[in-house]
């Protein structure tokens, strides 16, 4: 039996203008494994409360990578990166 589909990833324009600022290795490979995991369990951040009107918000967090990741999820289950942060 086929696994589920991983999510696919999208930017929204401030968090594609950090990723064109990305130089660091460490830092292009800490943003890709979070992602991966985001890809995979696009539920796997912790929700931020806030307003119900938008979607909601969600923070992952990897510290071993030490790397932060803003996003939220649509219904077609499109994962949409807002920004990255590094711890």
């Amino acid at each position: 039996m086929p696994g589920r589909r991983r999510a696919q990833i999208a930017f929204s324009d401030s968090a594609a203008k950090q990723l064109e600022n990305l130089t660091n290795e460490h830092q292009i490979h800490a943003l890709d494994r979070a992602l991966v995991a985001i890809s995979v369990d696009p539920e796997i951040g912790e929700p931020i409360p806030g307003d119900t009107t938008h979607p909601e918000l969600r923070t992952y967090a990897d510290e071993i990578e030490r790397v932060r990741v803003l996003y939220f999820v649509t219904a077609l289950r499109t994962v949409v990166v807002v920004a990255y942060i590094e711890a």
